[in-house]
């Protein structure tokens, strides 16, 4: 395993739910991002935010780690669960919330 393999599967394991995205929860640098954001906030649901625009080996990492291409990524605790169209199909259909709820983690229906 790479050394941002490593990083990335110790940031995932160290925290319940992570997106990987550019710029910040914040303040999101691109639409999928934000939307990815939007979402969670939704559900009123705590997670990092890691960007990855502050690191070009980290922005390749995430896209090789899960073997997905694009940006945002999002992770429940350690699974990945996709992109930002992916999240807002699950968001919308409900599977994001029972996801979560069956992971245990806080959030609102």
């Amino acid at each position: 395993m790479t050394d941002i393999a490593v990083r990335i599967a110790e940031e995932i394991a160290a925290n319940d739910v992570v997106l990987y995205m550019k710029g910040s929860p914040q303040a999101p640098t691109c639409g999928f991002s934000a939307a990815v954001v939007k979402v969670l906030d939704r559900l009123g649901v705590s997670f990092k935010g890691i960007n990855i625009l502050d690191d070009p080996d980290l922005r390749q990492g995430v896209k090789e780690f899960a073997n997905w291409p694009t940006l945002p990524q999002l992770y429940v605790k350690g699974e990945f669960v996709g992109g930002c169209d992916i999240v807002r199909e699950k968001y919308k259909s409900g599977e994001l919330a029972a996801l979560l709820a069956e992971k245990g983690i806080a959030h609102q229906a």
